[in-house]
C-alpha cells in the first residue's frame, strides 16, 4: 500500500465507526422524539453554530491551512510550521469568540426573520430554537479550536487521532441522548442507566460533552509531533499571509455552502411537519457513503497532492487525480443505486415510524442519493484547487451552487414536496462538481509551468479512455446490482424476516457488482 492508501484506510475505517455511532445516536433520538416539532427545533438550532464552525475551522481554515503548512514543512521544517500554525490559531480563536457572541446577541432575529432559519415555526418553537442555539455556540467555540488542531496534525501526515475525534464526539452525544435527555432510564445488559429528564436540552449538553472530548483526544498527538504554542499573531509573516489570502475566498465559499442548509430549512419550515427532520436524516444517510468514499479520499489526498504540487511533481499530481476519479466513480455509483433500492425495509426497522413517515424519509433520501457521485467528486475538485493554493475558483462554484439550489428548491418543493429539496441538492452539487472538474483543466492549461500536463488533464475529464471504461463498467454493474437487490427482496420477503431478507439481497447485489469494479478496487490499494 502507498502512504495515501494507508491514510485513506485509516480515515475511512474511523469515519465508518463514526458513522455507525452517528446512526445509533440518531436512531436513539429519533425513537425518543419521533418525527415531531421538537426534533425539528433541535435540528434547526444547529444550523448557525454549524455555519460558524464550518467558516472558522471545520472546512474553511482547515482547507486553507493544510496546503501552506505542508509547503512550510517541506521547505522550512516542523518548528517553523508550528509557529505559523500558532499565529493562525490565535487569530481564529478571537474571531470565533467574537462571532459567537454576536450570534448569541442577535439569535432572536436570526430565527424569526422572514429570511432567517425558521420563519415558518410558531412562536414557542422559535423561542426554543433561540435558547438551544445559544447553548450550541459554546460547543462551536471548543469544536472550532479542535478542528484547527486536526488540520495541523493532518498537515504532518498524522491521521489517527484526528480520525478518532469524531468517534468521541458521537459518544458524548450518545451520552446526552441516553442519560441526560430521557425521562426513563435505559436498561443495557441488565444495567439500568440514570435518566435526568432534560429533554431536548439533554441533547445539547451531550453536544458540549462531545466537543470537549473531540478537543482533548488531539493532545497526545500534538505532544508526539512536538507542538509548541507561540502567543503571537504576526499577520505580516509571509506564510501567515498566504493562509489569510486563501482564507478569504474559502470562508466566503463555505458561507455560501452553509447557506444552502439554511435555505433548505427556511423552505422546509413552510412544508408539512417533519419535513426538516426528514431532510436532516435523509442528508445524514446519504452522508454515510459520501463520507466513507469522498471525504475519506479527500482528507487523505489533500496533504499528498499539496506536497506534490509544492515539489513540482506534476506527473505524479496528474496520475493521482486520474486514479482517485476512477476509484470514486467505482464506489459511489453502486452505493447510490443499491442503497436507494434497499432503503424501505432498512428505514422501517431502524426508525419504527409509521408508514407515512417512512415513505417521506425514503423518497427524501433517494433524492439525496441521486447526487452521491457529484458530492464525492466535489471533494476531489475543491481539494485539487486548494492544493494549488487557489481558493477563488471553489468560491465561484459555491456561489453558483447556492443560486441553483435556491431556484430549484423553490420550484421542486412545490412540485415534489420534501423530496424536491433533496433533488435540488443533488442537481446543485453535481453541477458544482462538474464546474470544478472543467476549471481544473482550464486553470492548469493557463499555468505556463504546468503546460506539460495540461492536455493530459483535459483528457482525464473529457476524453480519457480509462475514465470512460470505469464509468461504463460501473454503470452496468450498478444497474445489475439494483435489479438483483430489488428482485431478491421481493422473493425472500415472503419467506424470511425483513432484516434477513434485506441483508441477503444486499450481499447478492454486492457480489454481482464486484466483478465490474474489481480493477478500481485493486487500483485503490496503489493510490
Amino acid at each position: 500500500m502507498t502512504k495515501l492508501t494507508r491514510a485513506t484506510l485509516i480515515v475511512a475505517v474511523s469515519f465508518g465507526l463514526d458513522k455507525i455511532l452517528a446512526i445509533v445516536r440518531s436512531l436513539i433520538i429519533a425513537r425518543q422524539f419521533g418525527l415531531t416539532a421538537t426534533l425539528d427545533v433541535f435540528n434547526v438550532a444547529n444550523n448557525v453554530p454549524d455555519l460558524l464552525f464550518a467558516l472558522i475551522s471545520g472546512g474553511a481554515l482547515a482547507m486553507a491551512i493544510i496546503p501552506v503548512l505542508s509547503e512550510v514543512l517541506t521547505k522550512k521544517g516542523r518548528d517553523v510550521s508550528w509557529q505559523v500554525f500558532s499565529r493562525i490559531a490565535n487569530l481564529a480563536f478571537l474571531v470565533t469568540a467574537g462571532l459567537s457572541l454576536i450570534v448569541a446577541v442577535f439569535a432572536d432575529i436570526l430565527v424569526r426573520s422572514p429570511f432567517g432559519i425558521a420563519p415558518g415555526f410558531n412562536a414557542a418553537q422559535q423561542t426554543l430554537v433561540v435558547s438551544l442555539m445559544r447553548l450550541d455556540l459554546i460547543g462551536t467555540l471548543i469544536f472550532s479550536m479542535a478542528g484547527l488542531l486536526i488540520a495541523g496534525l493532518q498537515a504532518n501526515q498524522h491521521f489517527l487521532m484526528p480520525a478518532l475525534a469524531p468517534i468521541l464526539y458521537n459518544l458524548g452525544q450518545i451520552f446526552g441522548a441516553v442519560v441526560l435527555a430521557p425521562n426513563k432510564g435505559y436498561t443495557i445488559a441488565g444495567i439500568s442507566l440514570p435518566a435526568y429528564g432534560l429533554g431536548v436540552y439533554g441533547l445539547v449538553y451531550g453536544v458540549l460533552i462531545g466537543s470537549a472530548l473531540f478537543f482533548l483526544i488531539q493532545i497526545p498527538a500534538l505532544i508526539a509531533y512536538q507542538f509548541k504554542w507561540v502567543p503571537r499573531f504576526d499577520i505580516h509573516n509571509p506564510d501567515v499571509r498566504k493562509i489569510l489570502v486563501m482564507l478569504g475566498p474559502r470562508v466566503a465559499g463555505m458561507f455560501f455552502y452553509q447557506l444552502t442548509f439554511i435555505a433548505r430549512d427556511n423552505i422546509a419550515s413552510h412544508l408539512t411537519q417533519g419535513a426538516v427532520t426528514a431532510l436532516t436524516y435523509g442528508w445524514m444517510i446519504q452522508q454515510v457513503p459520501e463520507t466513507l468514499i469522498g471525504t475519506a479520499l479527500g482528507t487523505a489526498l489533500l496533504p499528498t497532492i499539496s506536497e506534490q504540487f509544492a515539489r513540482e511533481e506534476y506527473k505524479k499530481f496528474k496520475t493521482t487525480l486520474v486514479r482517485v476519479v476512477r476509484v470514486i466513480i467505482a464506489l459511489a455509483l453502486p452505493a447510490a443505486v443499491i442503497l436507494a433500492v434497499a432503503l424501505p425495509p432498512l428505514l422501517s426497522l431502524a426508525f419504527k415510524w409509521n408508514s407515512a413517515a417512512i415513505d417521506l424519509l425514503t423518497w427524501t433520501t433517494r433524492a439525496f442519493l441521486v447526487g452521491l457521485l457529484g458530492h464525492c467528486l466535489l471533494e476531489l475538485g475543491s481539494r485539487t484547487f486548494f492544493a494549488q493554493q487557489n481558493a477563488k475558483t471553489p468560491l465561484i462554484g459555491s456561489v453558483l451552487n447556492l443560486v441553483i439550489y435556491v431556484c430549484f428548491g423553490l420550484i421542486f418543493s412545490q412540485l415534489l414536496g420534501t423530496a424536491g429539496l433533496g433533488i435540488s441538492d443533488s442537481l446543485a452539487f453535481s453541477l458544482q462538481a462538474l464546474f470544478l472538474l472543467i476549471m481544473i483543466a482550464v486553470q492548469i492549461q493557463r499555468t505556463k509551468k504546468n503546460e506539460g500536463i495540461s492536455l493530459s488533464l483535459i483528457k482525464v475529464f473529457f476524453n480519457q479512455s480509462e475514465i470512460n471504461l470505469t464509468l461504463l463498467r460501473t454503470l452496468i454493474g450498478s444497474l445489475l446490482g439494483g435489479v438483483v437487490v430489488f428482485l431478491s427482496m421481493q422473493f425472500f420477503s415472503s419467506h424470511i424476516s425483513g432484516m434477513m431478507s434485506t441483508s441477503i439481497s444486499l450481499i447478492l447485489a454486492i457480489t454481482i457488482t464486484l466483478p465490474f469494479i474489481w480493477k478500481e478496487l485493486r487500483l485503490a490499494l496503489r493510490l
